[in-house]
C-alpha cells in the first residue's frame, strides 16, 4: 500500500499529515488564541524534519526513524500498542462506569471507544488469527497420527 514512498519518508509524512490537520483544525476554531496553529505548525515541520534526517543514522534509532525495524524492535512496538491499548480500555470503562454512577450525559462517547476498540480486536483475531490447519504430515501417508496423551488408540 505505501510502496510508492520511500520507508525514510513514511513517518516524517505521517506526522506532517497528522500535525497539519490538528493546526488547521485549531485554526477554523478560531478564538483569541488562533496564532498557536502557526506555532504547532512550525513544530511539527521541525519534528518531521529531524525524524527525516535521524532515519538516515545506522543505529536502532535511526531505523525506528527510516520505518527499517528488524523482527525484535517490531516486537517491541506490537507489545507496546498492546499495552497501550489496554491501558486506553481500561481507564475508558472506568470512566463510563464513573460516568454512569455519577448520572453524568458525557458517558455515551466512553461507549462509543469501547465499541471501536472491542470490533477492531475481533478483527485483528480474525485478520491474524490462526490459519485453517490443513491434515497433518502423518495424515499424508495414510499412517494414523501419533497420539501424545497416553492412551491406546481405539480400532
Amino acid at each position: 500500500m505505501m510502496n510508492f514512498i520511500q520507508p525514510r519518508l513514511r513517518k516524517p509524512l505521517g506526522i506532517t499529515l497528522a500535525g497539519t490537520a490538528l493546526a488547521v483544525a485549531w485554526l477554523l476554531r478560531g478564538g483569541p488564541s488562533w496564532y498557536l496553529s502557526i506555532v504547532m505548525e512550525v513544530g511539527v515541520l521541525a519534528w518531521a524534519f529531524l525524524l527525516y534526517l535521524r532515519g538516515a543514522a545506522d543505529t536502532d534509532e535511526g531505523a525506528l526513524a527510516g520505518s527499517r525495524a528488524d523482527e525484535r524492535q517490531q516486537l517491541i512496538s506490537a507489545r507496546s500498542r498492546a499495552l497501550a491499548f489496554n491501558m486506553v480500555m481500561i481507564m475508558t470503562f472506568l470512566g463510563l462506569t464513573i460516568g454512569i454512577a455519577a448520572g453524568a450525559d458525557w458517558w455515551w462517547p466512553l461507549v462509543l471507544v469501547l465499541a471501536v476498540g472491542g470490533f477492531g480486536y475481533l478483527y485483528g483475531l480474525s485478520s491474524y488469527g490462526v490459519a485453517q490447519e490443513g491434515p497433518s504430515p502423518d495424515a499424508a501417508d495414510g499412517a494414523e497420527p501419533a497420539r501424545s496423551s497416553g492412551q491406546p488408540a481405539v480400532s
